[in-house]
């Protein structure tokens, strides 16, 4: 019994003393995936498809804080302190930059009210009445043709 508890204590101890050191046996997120959300400060394009010094550097600047087990926001949240909010491929969904998201579907279902209200109100104006009459001289051509197909 002694020996099961020796061997219990032991396994807690190396537990927390991995985790103290900083190595975690299951990363809180990957290269790969952030590497598609975080934009190159020089060319501007996601550090997927960037090969500029900067974009390297970030990338080695993200390894090493997965390495130590640091979460997909805690990364972005040092990335936005040294870089600004414009190293984010997407802008963050709060406060003012909340507005990137909402004003196009704000402007998208304006635009089809005011459509929707001008064909509405062109139907409105164009009455049963407003087609032209056709003269006699017409209405006797037609009279004509159709009496070809009979």
């Amino acid at each position: 019994m002694r020996s099961l508890a020796v061997v219990g204590v032991v396994g807690a101890a190396l537990v927390l003393s991995a985790s103290a050191l900083g190595a975690c046996t299951k990363p809180k997120t990957s290269l790969a995936k952030l590497e598609g959300e975080v934009m190159c400060p020089t060319c501007h394009t996601t550090l997927d498809q960037s090969d500029s010094d900067a974009a390297r550097h970030i990338e080695a600047f993200i390894a090493v804080r997965i390495a130590r087990c640091e979460s997909e926001q805690q990364i972005k949240q040092e990335l936005i302190a040294n870089y600004d909010t414009g190293i984010l491929a997407a802008p963050p969904r709060k406060g003012f930059d909340l507005l990137v998201w909402w004003l196009p579907l704000g402007g998208i279902a304006v635009g089809a009210v005011l459509i929707g209200f001008g064909a509405w109100r062109w139907r409105q104006a164009r009455g049963p009445d407003d087609e032209p009459e056709p003269d006699a001289e017409t209405e006797q051509r037609i009279d004509e043709l159709l009496a070809r197909f009979e």
